[in-house]
């Protein structure tokens, strides 16, 4: 009978994580390490069957992205990134990943989740971006493992994965009060989801860690869209509404379009009025002023919401998680 991999590890003196590694190929051990268990293994007949077994999992992972309001997932980049991640983990660990994109306006949600029923899915990443309560338990009902990602809800005994948005509005509006030493203004989304929220108690924490009234700050509700934002914002401008000298935006598409409007109507940027946005999506980066803003590690929530599900399809889970992942600041030109 072949040597174990727990044998393994007493024999090389390394723990058992560390050849466990090794022998399936996975980051965490040098190029050294792995090829000294590699050989160690071959030398004492360990049996590289049990590897295949592991890969050769049945059934598939389901994606589900639920789109409510296009307004929110129509930018396809931000959320590419997050399946690249989520693919990835699948992939890595043997598993085929499958993505269903399910539109509230026009799809059966029962029927959906019926096929699901019989479709071969073990597994479910749920983006809950514009997902509410009953949608979660819809797809909890069939009692397959599931994690969501991008949204949590107290009441729904679900794991999460999701953005720190108040830590990253926090950290925005921060700077923003520290570059501009004045009240900050609020560019904020009229399409209202949880994470607009949260970035909203972000802002306010800030405002007032900064013994400012958060009464005084000027706030404009714009569509969560480039188009959008530029004509709300124009309109508020040509209506002579009261600007703030400086603004904290829920999102990157709509400090764009604000920029965009502003930039019509004279306004330079930052001199005149600064602006800092959050997503640090591609545009934020060609914009001129090039955009201040949050950046969000989206492959890294897609490798960490599969690397949960995953865990789930192993072990039975007794308790569900909720991982909230830190954000950054891009420093650019706009702030």
């Amino acid at each position: 009978m072949g040597i174990t991999a727990k044998e393994l590890a007493a024999r090389l003196g390394l723990s058992a994580t560390a050849v466990s590694m090794a022998l399936n190929n996975k980051p965490g051990v040098s190029a050294d390490t792995r090829a000294l268990v590699l050989k160690e293994a071959e030398k004492n007949g360990y049996d590289f069957s049990r590897l295949s077994m592991k890969k050769n999992h049945s059934g598939d992972i389901y994606c589900i992205i639920y789109r409510a309001h296009n307004a929110i997932l129509n930018y396809i980049p931000i959320f590419s990134e997050l399946t690249d991640g989520i693919e990835e983990e699948c992939r890595h660990n043997g598993y085929h990943l499958k993505i269903l994109q399910i539109y509230e306006k026009t799809d059966d949600l029962q029927k959906c989740v019926e096929d699901l029923r019989v479709s071969g899915c073990v597994g479910i990443v749920l983006l809950g971006t514009e997902a509410t309560v009953s949608i979660c338990r819809s797809f909890l009902q069939l009692s397959i493992p599931m994690v969501m990602i991008d949204s949590y809800f107290a009441t729904v005994d679900c794991s999460c994965v999701l953005i720190n948005n108040m830590q990253g509005a926090y950290l925005a509006t921060s700077y923003l009060i520290s570059r501009c030493q004045k009240q900050p203004g609020h560019l904020c989304s009229s399409y209202r989801i949880e994470n607009f929220a949260e970035r909203t108690a972000g802002f306010t924490k800030a405002v007032r860690e900064h013994g400012m009234s958060v009464g005084k700050s000027i706030s404009h509700e714009l569509s969560p869209s480039i188009e959008g934002a530029f004509a709300d914002m124009l309109e508020i401008i040509d209506r002579g509404d009261t600007l703030a000298e400086c603004y904290f935006a829920d999102n990157d598409l709509i400090a764009i379009g604000a920029i965009k409007a502003l930039k019509l109507r004279g306004y330079k940027i930052p001199d005149n009025i600064a602006v800092i946005g959050f997503d640090n999506i591609s545009e934020s980066r060609i914009i001129d002023p090039s955009l201040t803003t949050i950046d969000i590690p989206r492959k890294f929530m897609g490798q960490t919401a599969a690397c949960q599900l995953i865990k789930q399809l192993a072990y039975p889970v007794p308790h569900t998680v909720k991982i909230e992942v830190s954000t950054t600041l891009v420093k650019r030109f706009s702030a």
